[in-house]
């Protein structure tokens, strides 16, 4: 699970083999078997032995603005594998290979797109027609998109194309699915526009940390990404791999919504948006770390939906290994 610490003037230290938290009145511990990462929200004060413990127990402590965007890390120095792995990557990335390879990660973004709606209509029978109708047209995207042949960066302007065309009808059947208070027009990003987009906003960006994680670990270097180009200090390979777990922050926001269970309090207004409050955001991490506890079927094995993450990143780069 993910620790979470949003509460202003929290402390955390480390007491015998278990992280002690106390903030306001209240206290209470939690074995480091449990935890897989600490994520700090707000202003809060760690002592340099519960840092030390999580390391040695190779946990991350992960810092979140407002927006839910990662801003800094603090883990073990250690690289993950062999630096034939990283060397692979710079090579495969100017070849068809290339290109291949991150066709995969968004077929498998408009699969997962298809898949979501489909168990949303069988539930929704006065709106099939409409899904029945944005699910053949993500198809007709996706076998042109399959189609595509050469290097990322001849058909990377193609590929953009074809994610941003998916993604607007997506989300365009997303938006037709909510209740109608809480409608939105479109993606909106820092600020977010409305309370749909600051729920999914923030949802990634603590899944942005944990794909991070699982490519290291894995060995594969964050910042030498395919389909987004290479700036400085710009994870590109954490935004390439992240399009396919996306959908497990989808799930979670749409099913929040549908339960009726997001209220209007869990935001606060911000300059030209909102963004989620301490309530808010309690609320999204509770249901997403049931979801990615949660058990399913993956390559045949029954796992956690969070080390489909890991095993992922781990088969990617496996595949860079027999390249060579």
């Amino acid at each position: 699970m993910q620790l979470i610490i949003n509460t202003y003037g929290s402390f955390l230290r480390k007491k015998e083999n278990c992280f002690f938290i106390k903030k306001d009145d209240r206290a209470f511990e939690i074995s480091a078997k449990k935890i897989d990462s600490i994520m700090i929200t707000t202003s809060a004060f760690l002592s340099t032995d519960a840092i030390k413990f999580a390391l040695d127990n190779n946990i991350d402590i992960i810092f979140l603005d407002k927006f839910g965007n990662p801003y800094g890390r603090v883990w073990h120095s250690k690289l993950g594998s062999t630096t034939l792995i990283r060397r692979k990557q710079l090579e495969i990335a100017e070849t068809e290979k290339g290109l291949n390879l991150a066709k995969e990660w968004i077929e498998k973004k408009f699969e997962n797109y298809n898949d979501f709606l489909k168990r949303l209509k069988y539930k929704r029978p006065q709106k099939q027609e409409k899904i029945d109708n944005s699910i053949k047209r993500l198809e007709e995207i996706k076998r042109n998109f399959s189609k595509l042949s050469g290097t990322i960066e001849e058909k990377r302007n193609n590929i953009l194309g074809y994610e941003g065309a998916g993604g607007k009808i997506y989300f365009e059947t997303i938006n037709y699915i909510i209740p109608d208070k809480f409608k939105f027009e479109g993606r909106s990003r820092n600020p977010s526009k409305d309370e749909f987009n600051a729920l999914l906003n923030y949802g990634y960006g603590v899944l942005y940390s944990m794909v991070e994680k699982a490519c290291i670990i894995a060995g594969l270097d964050p910042y030498v990404g395919f389909i987004h180009t290479d700036n400085y200090n710009k994870k590109s390979l954490v935004f390439d791999l992240i399009e396919m777990f996306r959908i497990w922050v989808d799930e979670t926001v749409v099913y929040l919504f549908s339960s009726r269970k997001v209220k209007r309090e869990h935001f606060d207004r911000i300059k030209n948006g909102l963004s989620l409050n301490k309530e808010g955001k309690a609320l999204l991490i509770e249901s997403l770390n049931n979801t990615f506890e949660k058990k399913v079927r993956h390559k045949g094995r029954n796992i956690k939906v969070k080390n489909i993450i890991q095993f992922e990143c781990h088969r990617i780069a496996n595949s860079l290994i027999k390249e060579s």
